[in-house]
């Protein structure tokens, strides 16, 4: 990677299959379909070969996975849940958006907000549920720079709400 090393245990593993798709089944996961915005934006906009997604919350099935705060109503291994939960639903958008997943070049950013009770500081924590699935998926593609972001409050209650950047091959 160009101006920056590369975290050894950000590494994909060898004999892991080729398409993203393929890793996804591989991992006994499946890409919902992406969520559609009840207000005035749309889930995912590609501009000059970037695709950044609105901000993903933990929804399966139509429901939440969970809510409230981490450290007082929810606990860490399930907020871990929903932020992988959150990016399958950013994936989903940015399949719609780019029409494959396998035209994503490479995962640039990924941002996690928390929604935290006081005394909790595993934000970081919860946004490696996420980079480890990011990883897992797209190898040395996701290596990217996060944010992770303890807040009083999310829309509809919930845990964990995520935003995601990638490139994407024409």
């Amino acid at each position: 990677m160009v101006g920056s090393q590369t975290n050894p245990d950000m590494q994909r593993p060898s004999g892991r299959s080729n398409s993203v798709t393929e890793r996804l089944t591989d991992l006994g996961l499946t890409l919902p379909q992406a969520v559609r915005p009840s207000h005035l934006f749309v889930p995912a906009l590609t501009v000059d070969g970037l695709v950044t997604t609105s901000g993903q919350v933990p929804v399966k099935n139509g429901v939440l996975l969970a809510q409230g705060m981490v450290g007082l109503d929810v606990d860490l291994a399930t907020a871990q849940d929903c932020a992988r939960q959150c990016v399958l639903n950013g994936l989903a958008a940015i399949r719609e958006e780019a029409g494959d997943l396998e035209r994503v070049a490479a995962v640039t950013k990924l941002l996690v907000f928390v929604a935290t009770g006081p005394g909790f500081t595993e934000q970081s924590a919860v946004a490696d549920a996420a980079s480890g699935l990011l990883l897992e998926l797209f190898g040395d593609s996701a290596v990217h720079v996060r944010s992770a972001i303890g807040v009083v409050a999310l829309p509809r209650q919930a845990p964990v709400e995520i935003e995601l950047a990638a490139t994407i091959r024409p």
